[in-house]
């Protein structure tokens, strides 16, 4: 699949990452939007991304910005430090996907492009060098400053706690280990890794969430915390092993943060709608749909979130030691962090404090190699002829069908099934939602068999 952009960025297979490529983008990045006349820059742990680094740094140098050279830090530290400076910022990351691609995300100083953003940037490519001469400074401090907002908000929050971190090449994996410290606990390395290992947090594979379970038991811990490779997106294990989905960190932080308003996409749990207590504002699949949900929100003590748990917080909050500032780019920490601090504070273990909450379950699953054209033909015959589909994964007829994103079925019964495509990786998506665990799991499995085989048919 050759190197695609959008608004999660550029990403593509690193042989057909060139220099020139990579090199237009970034030029058309810098020339059609707003840099405050400077770019951060970071990365990733994947073996590719020093080089491309590299390329962006050089790039951006030779349109006569300055350039704050971040090295490996999370993606969040990277936007948080740039938008305080006022500055653009790239970060070099294939976030979940696996080794052999890589990618670019751009931010403008107010944070994460839209989708305007990206079609101004495909409009400028192919424009020559400039060749002048910016400058270069060490960001090695945005790290520690992005550690630094936590500790003021949670700082002795979790003390007692023993949280282990599966540390695999998450470039946030020392950081994480430093900031559960910060709050008190008691940080466990677990699984590192010398090369990097694509970690989807909304479809952990089966063999990881055999080893969460083995962890959390021979290490009698109270929950277990990982991320994505560039550390957007949290990943969290109960006192069983057992995974919190990221929509219901993203519910129960919400909650934890006394939130007003909350924008999440049309594929999160609906728990957060059973609460009470929060106008939810459903859009489509991304992170810019749920920034402009926020947006449209301001003034109101508004977050948002996606099922792959990565948070935005729209107004300045309190934590339970502390003041914590907006941040309006996808975090890892803080869906992480408040959950814990508040089973804590109220007696309950992780797996208690889910199970405050309605009872609504989600499960995702996907096929990985499935082409964006291939999804698309066999979406237009599932609309055509839902039943065949519902028939063949022994699944209850549709009542009714959302398009905000793909195709959203509600069947007799209450359950959930949402087919997509990826919208930045060959893949494709399936989702479900039942009253339990294991029903979600159940249609999710059947599902995603009867679509693996319509598609060999």
């Amino acid at each position: 699949m050759a190197p695609k952009f959008g608004t999660s960025g550029l990403r593509g297979l690193v042989t057909e990452l060139t220099a020139d490529l990579v090199a237009d983008h970034v030029r058309a990045f810098l020339r059609a939007r707003p840099t405050g006349g400077a770019v951060f820059v970071g990365r990733d742990l994947r073996a590719s991304s020093p080089d491309l680094a590299a390329v962006v740094v050089a790039t951006a140098r030779d349109e006569g910005l300055d350039v704050t050279d971040c090295g490996a830090l999370p993606t969040p530290a990277l936007a948080m430090a740039a938008m305080a400076a006022g500055a653009a910022a790239v970060m070099v990351t294939g976030s979940h996907i696996p080794a052999d691609r890589n990618g670019l995300k751009f931010y403008t100083p107010a944070g994460e492009i839209t989708k305007d953003d990206e079609a101004a940037i495909l409009a400028g490519l192919g424009a020559a060098p400039a060749g002048r001469a910016g400058g270069w400074s060490d960001g090695a401090a945005a790290a520690p400053a992005f550690a630094a907002r936590y500790l003021r908000a949670y700082g002795g929050a979790l003390a007692g706690l023993r949280i282990g971190v599966w540390q695999h090449s998450s470039v946030a994996r020392d950081l994480l280990m430093q900031v559960l410290a910060d709050c008190g606990a008691v940080p466990v390395a677990l699984g590192r890794s010398d090369s990097f290992v694509p970690v989807d947090t909304e479809a952990v594979e089966a063999p990881w969430r055999e080893a969460f379970r083995a962890w959390v038991a021979a290490q009698g811990l109270d929950a277990l915390i990982s991320t994505d490779g560039d550390a957007d997106r949290p990943m969290m294990a109960d006192e069983t092993g057992r995974l919190v989905p990221g929509d219901v960190l993203g519910a129960l932080t919400a909650q934890a943060l006394r939130a007003e308003v909350v924008a999440t996409t049309v594929s999160a749990n609906t728990c957060v709608d059973l609460m009470g207590g929060f106008s939810v504002r459903r859009t489509k699949i991304g992170s810019p749909y749920v920034i402009a949900a926020m947006e449209e929100a301001a003034g109101a003590r508004v977050v948002g979130y996606e099922p792959n748990g990565g948070f935005l917080l729209g107004f300045a909050a309190q934590g339970p030691t502390g003041p914590l500032a907006p941040l309006m780019t996808r975090d890892c920490l803080l869906p992480l962090l408040a959950p814990l601090a508040a089973a804590r504070a109220r007696g309950l273990s992780l797996s208690g404090l889910v199970a405050t909450l309605p009872a609504r379950f989600t499960a995702t699953l996907r096929l990985q190699g499935v082409e964006p054209a291939v999804s698309a033909a066999f979406l237009s015959r599932v609309e055509a002829d839902p039943a065949a589909l519902m028939a063949a994964a022994g699944l209850a007829p549709v009542v009714s069908v959302g398009r905000t994103d793909g195709w959203r079925a509600h069947l007799e019964g209450g359950e959930v099934l949402h087919l997509r495509p990826s919208g930045n990786a060959p893949e494709f998506r399936v989702y479900a939602e039942a009253d339990s665990a294991g029903r979600a799991d159940e249609i999710g499995q059947t599902a995603l068999a009867a679509v693996a085989a319509a598609l060999r048919a």
